[in-house]
């Protein structure tokens, strides 16, 4: 059994995820290899039911929690004898004790106040992405991880996939040369935002009988319920999703955050579309300075999401591409000796600019242990953890500091145009105060505050 790292908070917020097997960790409960996990679920409908559904195969569903009845009834015909909830505090309330981890596929803002819970408790957690709603919450998440001794997973599930840990091995190994600039763009958004909404709807529907508004609002301001925010447009709505960038940056960016080893950017700056105090902008560019790590030097990070002004797609600079039509979301990584360019979400596939550079390579030994069963494979790696063994590729030490980096993006784009310069190890900007108070956010009365 491995050891577990002892952190206070000062020295572990300087901890670098230098690798994605950076953490071990002593369970807080010890499995046996044939022992049942006893799984719960916050947030069983949408991509909360296959979440789940994969834990239901690693372990037994004995709990359900979701603020919509309709979601919480169509997944109780799968587990008829797991326990119903509308909210996720009672449940690990009067659970306690009968729940050993829990998948978490809630509302961005909902993210980290559920998990946390679990943590304090003991609790394994499998979290989607991004892992939290602000930057404060992700960096909470990983000190509340390493203090409770928790397997832990986030949901960016091409993490699983072969072809993303050979692209990380390869750029490793220098098939590139030195990467000077990493580009990764995506498709979305493709939910209701800036700037055809810009405010709130006027009218106040009913609440229809199935939905709990009250947890769905959870620890954010209230409002009146409407359709315009459950299901699924949240998402562009600042108060609780985290738009594009929060949405698609723990995937599509993963592969090059991981194979080159990113941590924390020093400056980071963005432009957009019209920026309201309601939903995300029409548009966005976001460019990082990250230091030199090991023997990686400094580069640059961009982010392209949405539709610019003249209705083109936000897509890099078309000479890096050669020649190629880029799809609606992938990445490039530029290096001194090549391009790796991956037209897929996940980074799980790629080609090498230029062709014949894979013909002189020395293809290096895999060292990444291989998988290949997606979001399956993601909840068998976090089963594993859970009873012991290594830790899951995107375990809440690595996953943290991803969100955290994405998220910046979303704080720069609030103060659009200005080079915010960034402390990471203390967490905060050295040049704006205000950026620092978007950092975190004010819960509603009744939800503590989180502040890491």
């Amino acid at each position: 059994m491995a050891y577990k790292k002892v952190y206070n908070r000062r020295n572990f917020i300087g901890t670098a995820a230098s690798s994605a097997f950076a953490l071990t960790y002593l369970p807080s409960r010890v499995f046996g290899a044939n022992s049942t996990i006893q799984m719960a679920g916050i947030g069983v409908g949408g991509k909360g039911g296959s979440d789940i559904d994969g834990a239901g195969k690693v372990g037994k569903v004995v709990a359900l929690c979701d603020i919509d009845g309709n979601n919480l009834n169509e997944k109780s015909k799968k587990y008829p004898g797991a326990k119903k909830f509308f909210d996720f505090r009672e449940m690990l309330s009067s659970m306690k004790g009968e729940i050993d981890a829990v998948t978490v596929s809630t509302p961005d803002h909902t993210h980290a106040p559920a998990a946390l819970m679990a943590m304090r408790q003991g609790v394994h957690v499998y979290c989607q992405k991004p892992l939290t709603h602000t930057v404060a919450e992700a960096r909470a998440m990983r000190v509340e991880a390493l203090k409770n001794g928790v397997a832990t997973q986030m949901g960016n599930q091409g993490t699983a996939d072969n072809g993303l840990r050979r692209g990380v091995e390869l750029v490793q190994s220098g098939i590139v040369g030195d990467v000077q600039e990493i580009h990764v763009w995506t498709n979305r958004p493709v939910w209701p935002q800036a700037p055809e909404i810009v405010g709130r709807p006027n009218e106040a529907p009913p609440i229809p009988p199935h939905i709990r508004w009250d947890q769905f609002i959870g620890p954010a301001p209230w409002r009146p319920y409407h359709s315009a925010y459950h299901p699924f447009k949240w998402r562009g709505w600042w108060d609780f999703g985290t738009g594009a960038l929060g949405d698609m940056g723990c995937h599509t960016a993963n592969m090059a955050f991981m194979a080159c080893k990113l941590k924390y950017p020093t400056k980071v700056k963005a432009i957009s579309g019209e920026v309201n105090s309601e939903t995300y902008p029409a548009w966005a560019s976001v460019e990082y300075d990250f230091p030199a790590r090991e023997k990686m030097p400094a580069c640059k990070f961009y982010w392209y999401e949405g539709k610019l002004p003249n209705g083109e797609k936000n897509l890099p600079p078309k000479a890096l591409f050669n020649g190629e039509n880029p799809p609606g979301s992938g990445s490039l990584i530029v290096g001194t000796e090549g391009i790796l360019y991956s037209p897929n979400d996940y980074g799980s596939k790629f080609k090498i600019f230029p062709k014949n550079k894979t013909k002189s390579f020395v293809q290096p030994k895999a060292w990444l242990p291989r998988n290949g069963r997606g979001d399956d494979g993601m909840k068998e790696e976090w089963a594993a953890a859970i009873k012991g063994g290594p830790p899951a590729m995107s375990n809440f030490e690595y996953a943290g500091v991803l969100t955290e980096a994405i998220l910046l993006g979303n704080v720069a784009i609030l103060h659009g145009g200005k080079t915010l310069d960034w402390n990471g190890q203390a967490m905060k900007f050295t040049n704006s105060d205000s950026a620092n108070d978007s950092l975190h956010k004010k819960f509603r009365h009744g939800w503590p505050n989180i502040r890491a």
